[in-house]
């Protein structure tokens, strides 16, 4: 039994499956051919490119960065993971289709039999979920973990909206702070386009975690109850260029940083940022993007601080290969990579000197 199996024993967690051992020959990149939206044409009721986290795969594969056999395939979260934050009411709101049609902004869904809503638009949505908590304990093994999907920044513990219908994020910080010996503090970096209230409201009164937003203030959700929550408020205006919204990134990235050093980064890489988005308002180039996610990597990495990605929102066909991008671009400056983890050492390593409290200065700079 390892380490971790026995502090779960001993403290009483119930097992999931969504924290099994990772072959080493896998890199840290978490995806499911589930994770696509694909019912009667019904998705395309919504500006989201409900297939865009295949396409971004098709894309890394591609460039041969990666393959079937070397990435981490997501397990869908079952109700029992979703209730270590969920309340039963929501899920069982969430068995009412007109529920679903409204937290996805779908309206016809409301006319369809809940069995199929589950099965085509729910289950998908949850392995997303579970592709982000598997990513959490990945980035803590690892030094850095990227789900190609989830982000869904918009709900809370018992409340949906805006295409998101479980708390990814927020299920992948509890889990870790509840099942990981040594994880208690984390941060929230959060750079999609619309303000990410669904973590805020869950974590408003918790001193363990700390939010940095910066989104256009003009747009869903302007949640000014959760705002409470942000430590590092950043609100944009219309058609931010990359100049602007670069200072400002790296401003509050290293700020942020600097102020508390956390255990875990949650970094929401929205890419609805990108110039010409119909939902985020703002007027970002793809290199900018690109730009940005290595901000907060090497942010990160200079630091030691294991980060976990999700892609979230982005509204446009081409955003897929911008994130594929970005990620092959990652690579490229060392901040990820099979080679820089062969090269630091072995995962283990990090999560057991972390529980151990000895030093971790050499260890967590395993990317």
């Amino acid at each position: 039994m390892s380490l971790k199996e026995n502090n779960e024993k001993k403290k009483g967690f119930l097992p999931t499956e969504l924290y099994t051992s990772v072959p080493r020959t896998c890199m840290p990149i978490v995806y499911h051919p589930d994770y696509n939206i694909t019912f009667m044409g019904l998705e395309k009721l919504h500006p989201f490119d409900a297939g865009k986290w295949g396409k971004v795969i098709h894309y890394l594969k591609e460039e041969q960065f990666i393959t079937d056999g070397n990435i981490v395939e997501a397990r869908e979260a079952t109700e029992e993971d979703l209730l270590m934050v969920h309340t039963k009411r929501y899920l069982n709101r969430l068995k009412w289709s007109l529920v679903v049609a409204t937290i996805t902004e779908i309206p016809p869904l409301m006319f369809l039999p809940n069995f199929l809503v589950q099965r085509k638009v729910l289950k998908p949505l949850r392995t997303q979920t579970g592709g982000t908590i598997m990513a959490g304990k990945l980035a803590i093994d690892r030094g850095w973990a990227i789900n190609v999907g989830g982000g869904f920044h918009h709900c809370s513990r018992d409340k949906g909206g805006g295409f998101c219908a479980y708390a990814d994020i927020t299920l992948a910080i509890k889990f870790l702070f509840e099942k990981i010996e040594g994880i208690s503090k984390a941060t929230i970096i959060d750079l999609d386009a619309h303000q990410g209230n669904g973590h805020e409201r869950d974590f408003l009164d918790d001193k363990r975690v700390f939010i940095m937003d910066v989104y256009n203030r003009f747009i869903y959700p302007g949640d000014g109850y959760a705002k409470r929550a942000i430590k590092r408020k950043v609100e944009l205006d219309w058609g931010t260029e990359d100049s602007e919204y670069l200072h400002e990134v790296e401003l509050h990235s290293e700020g942020t940083l600097n102020e508390v050093r956390p255990d875990i980064i949650v970094y929401n890489a929205g890419t609805d940022i990108l110039d010409g988005d119909p939902l985020g308002g703002l007027s970002i180039s793809p290199q900018g993007i690109i730009e940005r996610d290595e901000i907060v990597f090497r942010a990160a990495k200079r630091r030691g601080i294991p980060i976990l990605m999700v892609t979230s929102g982005g509204y446009q066909k081409k955003t897929a290969r911008i994130i594929a991008d970005s990620i092959l671009n990652l690579h490229r400056q060392g901040l990820i990579g099979p080679e820089v983890l062969d090269a630091e050492g072995s995962s283990s390593l990090v999560t057991s000197m972390m529980r151990t409290s000895v030093s971790v200065g050499s260890a967590l700079t395993v990317v």
